[in-house]
């Protein structure tokens, strides 16, 4: 008896375990890149300029962009005003959340710029250091992520502030 309660035990115990370590399945056809991107953003956290810990699970429901920056990155601010105006017309559906690598700016230089511009981001600080386990050539480098917080795309790049906001609304069209 005592062995048999023992035995239930182990089985009903590895079939939680199992059950819980359920591998993501994105639903689109990604290649080994985009998985592996796909796999660290859902598990990375980055940090809000309080400190607090933000992570793209806290976003489900809404189509996300992550851009990761700095402040002297002229194409990166390029890419700034169209998201704004996304914000602003997607304001329940799309979220931007602002990465700044910490490569050469502080949180100083990031909490004066998000001050100076009033952009409705988030602005977050890349202190888990995600940015280089994701970013293959430059920045800005941008990742949309859908409601359900699998990656749709990674790119980098800017095609300038129209380009930028054609872009991003038919990702955001395609994916509310």
């Amino acid at each position: 008896m005592k062995y048999t309660t023992l035995l239930l035990s182990l089985l009903l115990a590895s079939f939680i375990l199992s059950c819980s370590q359920e591998t993501r399945k994105n639903p689109r056809d990604l290649n080994n890149e985009q998985k592996k991107i796909d796999e660290i953003i859902w598990n990375a956290s980055f940090s809000d300029l309080d400190g607090n810990e933000v992570s793209i699970q806290d976003y489900k429901g809404k189509v996300v962009l992550i851009d990761f920056w700095e402040t002297w990155c002229g194409p990166c601010l390029q890419v700034f005003p169209a998201m704004d105006s996304l914000r602003n017309e997607y304001n329940d559906e799309f979220e931007v959340l602002t990465v700044n690598l910490q490569d050469s700016d502080t949180p100083d230089d990031v909490a004066a710029f998000m001050t100076e511009k009033g952009y409705d981001f988030n602005f977050l600080l890349d202190n888990n250091a995600v940015g280089p386990k994701v970013i293959s050539f430059g920045i800005p480098f941008k990742i949309f992520i859908d409601k359900d917080g699998y990656l749709i795309q990674a790119e980098v790049g800017s095609r300038g502030t129209d380009g930028d906001y054609q872009k991003a609304k038919t990702i955001i069209e395609e994916h509310i």
